[in-house]
Order: structure tokens, then sequence, then C-alpha cells
């Protein structure tokens, strides 16, 4: 199965796609992880995505798709994939169509993780670490023990910098202009299906599960 997930920061991509890999065998393939394992690896699309970044510029499609192209004939993706925060805007989802043609693949859905607008910033502006423990733990959301625990054990509940409402408020406004306008692409193509993506984990992940047809007989 090879399915791409959708949705803004925040609604949970990362987390429901490494639970797909560990129960389903389907590796998750994020943009960010093959940049810095293409930089690490010194080859001729890694340097040239380096000399991007060093310059301060975003690392263009055709670079991107030439290493998704790469890391989608590897063995592990024989039986399918997780593509995780890719694509990111509509050049690199109709690029990504002729690779994955060129080695007689398509994909089977595009799922969108679906969470209200101010859900979506909670979730991220409410996010924070425990000086002590190192746990991740969200204001709004955790539990009051999980924070008290924390506190008690003499720790501070620690925000990142880019954590802030007017980054978090920009990324989002990105998201928006770049992104979403896959949703109507991959509605057009007959790929897409919506899953709620408010509410428990787990409960997500059954959600995800019945929508991609996963869950055991």
């Amino acid at each position: 199965m090879r399915v791409v997930l959708l949705g803004a920061p925040g609604s949970g991509k990362g987390t429901q796609a490494q639970r797909l890999m560990a129960d389903h065998g389907l590796p998750q393939i994020s943009t960010g992880d093959l940049l810095r394992e293409a930089v690490a690896s010194g080859g001729e699309l890694g340097q040239r995505a380096k000399d991007a970044m060093d310059a301060g510029e975003l690392v263009s499609d055709e670079l991107v798709l030439g290493i998704i192209r790469e890391r989608v004939t590897r063995a592990d993706c024989g039986d399918g994939f997780i593509l995780d925060g890719f694509p990111r805007n509509l050049a690199q989802a109709e690029g990504l169509e002729p690779v994955l043609a060129a080695i007689n693949q398509s994909l089977d859905a595009a799922v969108l993780l679906a969470v209200e607008f101010d859900v979506l910033m909670r979730r991220l502006t409410g996010r924070r670490t425990c000086s002590v423990t190192g746990k991740l733990l969200n204001i709004y959301f955790s539990a009051q023990s999980e924070i008290d625990a924390c506190i008690d054990a003499g720790g501070e509940l620690v925000q990142r910098a880019d954590d802030n409402e007017q980054t978090i408020g920009n990324r989002l406004k990105v998201y928006r202009e770049q992104t979403e306008p896959l949703i109507e692409y991959y509605r057009s193509a007959g790929l897409l299906q919506v899953v709620d993506g408010e509410g428990e984990v787990d409960a997500i992940y059954q959600r995800l599960l019945d929508c991609l047809g996963l869950n055991p007989a």
C-alpha cells in the first residue's frame, strides 16, 4: 500500500506514520529525514541540497523529487510506503506521478488528517518539555498528573523558541497557501480519504486503519 499522509503542522502525521510503520511494516518516508540522510551520505543530490540549505535557500522541487525517487526504489518499499510531509505543493504532487510510474507503481490513497485550526494552535503552542525528565507534554492536553509529576520532580516546563504563536501562525499560513490545494488535487484524482484527526491518539489510529482497510477482519 502506497499512501500520502496530508495534514497541517500539528495534525499528527508523523505519529500516525510511525505507528503504521511499526504495525504494518510500511516504511515512513519523511522529506526532512531524507534530506538529512542525503547530506550525510555526501552523494551528488545530498551535496546540492546542502549547498542550497547553507545558502539559506529552499531545496528545489527537482532535488526533493530526485531524493524521493532514490528512496522509493529501495527494497523495503516493495510492498508500499507512507509519504509523510511530501508532497508539499502541487508541483511536487505532479512530479511524483511519473516518478512512481517509472517503477510501475501508483498511489493507493491520500489521507487527510483533518484538525480544526484552534486545535492545531493549542497542540503546537502548548508543547513543553520537562527540564528534568525530558518528557514531552502539552499544557492544554496532557493530564494534570503528568504536569504535576514534572513540577514535583523539580522540573520546569520549557517551550521551544519556535513554538510561539507568531512562528506557528506563519507555518500554518504557508501550509494553507502551498499544501492545502493538494486536498482538491487528490480529491479530483479519486484518491482522497478524510480521517478525523482530533481526540485520543489511539482513536485516531483506529480511524486511520479503518480508512485504509488495515484492521484485522
